[in-house]
């Protein structure tokens, strides 16, 4: 007996399972990580750093992501394929990702390729709540809430190259945002513990900080440089 090849009903119901699927995906987060990079020293490193196609970036702290986690510490990642970063989505935002959202990669290039990144990997992950322009669009608004340089030099400490407590950096960011920050660290060209990454983390709407439920793996020494920039 021959089969029939085109069964529109097995097809819809296939669309159907991808599609709870994808939305099962995407709701299995608890929160978000909203992570900020410190560009000095990203550069100040054995690999170095490549300026944007648009010229040196501020300096300031730049956004490196908008992550969804679990309470468990695990987090999902590339939920959705059938939805990719799509430029002219976020048209209206490219100028202001070039300022907030500076990418440091090599060779150069104008940032396109490390958004497109962030989303196919945690953005879609995140579709639950957050389109694709909703979720740059909320990270960029995110930034705007809590200024990370003007409370770091608010307490004395500046990106001068000079040691800083790492209890110094927390009680800085803390005090100006309300929140507890986890701090990555990473090593300068001579081996040297720096200050590279802040966390704080959002409710699971990305409407607001809230308190971390869980930090990430990791620590830093207990005195650690601010690379200039």
């Amino acid at each position: 007996m021959k089969m029939q090849s085109n069964n529109p009903l097995l097809f819809i119901k296939l669309l159907t399972l991808h599609s709870l699927l994808v939305l099962s995906a995407s709701q299995d987060f608890d929160f978000f990580y909203f992570v900020q990079q410190w560009p000095g020293s990203y550069c100040d490193t054995k690999q170095g750093c490549c300026y944007p196609s648009t010229g040196k970036p501020a300096t300031d702290f730049g956004i490196h992501g908008l992550w969804p986690n679990r309470n468990d510490g695990s987090y999902p990642s590339n939920c959705d394929s059938n939805n990719p970063f799509d430029a002219s989505k976020i048209s209206d935002l490219t100028r202001k990702m070039q300022s907030d959202w500076p990418t440091l990669s090599c060779p150069s290039n104008s940032g396109m390729t490390f958004w497109g990144h962030e989303w196919d990997k945690h953005g879609t992950c995140s579709e639950s709540v957050l389109n694709q322009h909703d979720y740059f669009a909320t990270t960029l608004s995110l930034k705007n809430e809590i200024d990370l340089l003007q409370a770091l030099q608010g307490a004395g400490i500046r990106p001068n190259g000079q040691k800083y407590s790492l209890s110094s950096i927390k009680s800085a960011i803390k005090g100006a945002s309300g929140y507890t920050p986890w701090i990555e660290c990473n090593n300068d060209s001579s081996g040297n513990s720096q200050l590279y990454q802040i966390y704080l983390c959002v409710d699971s709407s990305a409407s607001g900080f809230i308190e971390c439920p869980v930090f990430p793996n990791g620590s830093c020494g207990a005195s650690i440089e601010f690379p200039s920039f």
